[in-house]
């Protein structure tokens, strides 16, 4: 329905219903509700109060194609995650030395290798040769076929009668979905990679002295990987356009809530916000403090402060929105100098 209208030339507000009810109370103190009286009040807070709502526009068909394709990531992830919860807790019925092999147990390689070996009968009679022969298809050099052998060749658990065909079974059902999983995550990451290098570098070759766009100068941001990349330009598109530090900074939950009564001053982690968005800066500012001095400066003096790790991250990602914000006004790749020289928020 939204997209209809916004095709069609209306005007169109986002408006939270918290909004609505607070408005609400304006027209009426008795509590009563109904959708007549509903439609006034929002038709009444639009004509006062427009600067409260949030005005939808069109957006690029390729940012709403990037969008759908990295909500396909997340979900498929997630899908990756719970299969693997489930094969990990078969194997630790009758099997767990498969888990000593690697700390992704759902990759290709060590499927592979449970199928040659699905139980622990199974691996005292493979042959070395048959484990090099996978190690090597998959590009595994940091175990030698040896050194599996000896892993799987530990001594079993001791089980029920039935437990081990049981479990092989089930592992068997969930080996062929994951399969699948792994292999639609692999052509959308591939299909998100590329979306991302068309929205980058737009008429770069033609042109090489145009002006970067906002995709590339978000990409040169340290700890900005292909799904933070992905969530800044589909989700926060609007923000992003206008370069509102403050709009952007409520929106990703990293801006504080206060709550100030006479001499109680109270300062919160903002729970109002973009969950897609919370988790990209979360990621962002943990890779960022691996990679750049700037952020793992300040995130050492927040924790030196006695702010705790989820804390300290937030800023850091604070600080990293404003400095995108510099860049993306300025028209400019990322210079860890420059960023130094503005200002961070406590």
């Amino acid at each position: 329905m939204v997209e209809a209208l916004l095709e069609r030339g209306f005007g169109v507000h986002a408006i939270n219903p918290k909004q609505l009810d607070r408005f609400r109370d304006r027209h009426t103190v008795a509590g009563a509700k109904d959708d007549r009286r509903d439609a006034r009040v929002l038709a009444d807070a639009l004509r006062t109060d427009p600067h409260c709502f949030r005005h939808l526009s069109v957006v690029d068909p390729r940012l709403i194609e990037l969008r759908e394709w990295s909500r396909m990531v997340e979900e498929l992830q997630q899908e990756r995650t719970r299969l693997a919860n489930r094969i990990r807790q078969q194997l630790w019925r009758y099997y767990p030395q498969v888990l000593e092999l690697g700390d992704d147990i759902v990759a290709d390689w060590l499927l592979d290798l449970w199928h040659l070996a699905p139980t622990p009968a199974a691996a005292a009679r493979l042959r070395s040769a048959s484990v090099s022969r996978k190690l090597t298809g998959h590009r595994i050099r940091r175990l030698t076929a040896d050194e599996v052998l000896a892993v799987l060749r530990q001594p079993a658990v001791t089980v029920a009668p039935g437990t081990a065909e049981a479990a092989v079974a089930h592992i068997r059902m969930l080996a062929a979905r994951v399969r699948l999983v792994n292999c639609q995550l692999k052509e959308t990451s591939g299909q998100l990679d590329e979306l991302c290098e068309q929205i980058a570098s737009p008429g770069q070759e033609a042109n090489p002295d145009a002006r970067p766009g906002d995709a590339a100068i978000l990409r040169s941001l340290p700890g900005v990987g292909r799904m933070v990349l992905a969530t800044l330009l589909s989700e926060a598109s609007d923000p992003l356009s206008r370069r509102d530090h403050q709009a952007l900074r409520n929106l990703c939950g990293v801006a504080p809530v206060t709550r100030r009564s006479g001499k109680r001053c109270v300062v919160s982690m903002r729970r109002a916000a973009h969950v897609r968005l919370r988790l990209a800066l979360y990621h962002w500012s943990r890779v960022a403090i691996q990679h750049d001095s700037a952020s793992r400066s300040r995130y050492t003096q927040l924790r030196a402060r006695g702010h705790s790790h989820p804390r300290s991250l937030r800023s850091v990602a604070d600080r990293l929105l404003n400095v995108a914000c510099a860049m993306l006004r300025d028209g400019t790749l990322f210079n860890p100098e420059g960023a130094r020289k503005l200002p961070s928020t406590a």
